[in-house]
């Protein structure tokens, strides 16, 4: 059992070429886009997914990517401030801890950069999987030995080979929207947020302060096609209309931005993340929603860990991923869920349930 297909070049996936090279797997990545998706929000690596990157010996480069914040404010729709903090950010907690906040695109990058011989099948998809062979829809029909879906909250693979997505899928009641834009508010190091009411968000700094990210949320439950962009942007722009604050501008920048992205807040949670030769990592099979905090850190943890069990013993490797990984994930699943109830402010076991895990040695 040495060639394995992953779906999707997110960060779950190069982490697991990463892993599997690692472990003399040949290893093939197939994503749906052109190339590396660019933009997305910040993201957070925390407790063991540190230890990971740490043995992965991209440490240090990971620190460099830090998004540096020096703290934020909150205010209301006019603009007046109700609140500061140089400790605390809303998007990375901690100012203080260990855990490292950098952009999403970053991760992704290093971690691409990071496996050698690792092929990658950009602009193509998987058509069907049928026991050990695949097929496509531009490269030529292949046999793997396993197929792993790293492709995200609306992933194919497991369209696939478990069914809809209607049986695994639970909306949180929020939606969030995020594209780069220009730093128009001149945010050195910071971030500010503006709460209250239907809709709300904030803008960050990013790149050393030569662009910032920006986050459009608002909640309800709505009827969207999460492949058709312009549509998604009209409906944030009807959601915006009137909201005050900076949004008329934000929203002038939307209409330009390259890596605008916009889905619901949910959760995938599923009795089993494996099927015959197919098996599940990050969000595709167990999305623990952006209230988690955790989502990017399951994804490395749960690379690490599948591709150590597969090199291990192949027999009995979905199952031990499964037996090692999903208390770890269920915590931090349950944790979101008590974030959406308490506005995002993270309970005192926070800490807990990041370092719940302990690392296996491979």
């Amino acid at each position: 059992m040495k060639n394995v297909l992953i779906s999707g070049a997110g960060i779950g996936g190069p982490a697991l070429a990463y892993w599997l090279r690692h472990h003399g797997f040949s290893v093939t990545v197939v994503e749906r886009a052109r190339g590396l998706r660019p933009g997305g929000q910040a993201i957070d690596v925390r407790g063991p997914a540190l230890e990971v990157v740490e043995r992965m010996g991209l440490g240090e480069r990971l620190r460099s990517l830090s998004t540096g914040m020096r703290g934020m404010n909150v205010v209301d729709a006019d603009g007046n401030e109700l609140f500061r903090s140089t400790t605390h950010t809303l998007s990375g907690g901690d100012l203080a801890s260990a855990d490292v906040e950098l952009l999403r695109d970053d991760l992704a990058q290093m971690l691409f950069d990071a496996a050698d011989g690792v092929e990658y099948l950009f602009d193509d998809t998987i058509t069907s999987i049928d026991g050990t062979r695949v097929t496509f829809e531009k490269a030529a029909p292949r046999d793997f030995d396993v197929v792993v879906g790293a492709d995200g909250l609306h992933s194919h693979v497991r369209k696939l080979v478990f069914g809809p997505e209607s049986r695994f899928i639970s909306h949180l009641g929020m939606n969030l929207a995020v594209f780069t834009a220009p730093n128009f508010l001149g945010l050195d190091h910071w971030q500010t947020f503006q709460q209250g009411g239907v809709v709300g968000g904030g803008i960050m700094s990013a790149r050393l302060n030569a662009e910032c990210r920006v986050y459009m949320g608002f909640h309800g439950e709505v009827s969207f096609d999460h492949r058709d962009v312009d549509a998604q942007r009209r409906l944030l722009a009807e959601k915006f209309d009137g909201a005050g604050w900076v949004w008329p501008t934000a929203l002038k920048h939307m209409w330009e931005a390259p890596d605008f992205h916009f889905d619901s807040m949910s959760q995938i949670r599923m009795d089993s993340w494996s099927r015959g030769t197919v098996v599940l990592l990050g969000d595709a099979g167990y999305c623990g929603s952006p209230m988690s905090g955790q989502g990017t850190s399951m994804a490395l943890v749960g690379a690490y860990v599948l591709a150590g069990e597969l090199a291990k013993d192949p027999s009995a490797a979905f199952q031990r991923y499964e037996e090692l990984l999903r208390p770890y994930v269920t915590a931090n699943q349950d944790m979101a869920l008590r974030n959406v109830e308490t506005g995002g402010a993270p309970g005192d076991d926070f800490a807990e349930i990041v370092n719940s895990l302990s690392l296996p040695g491979y």
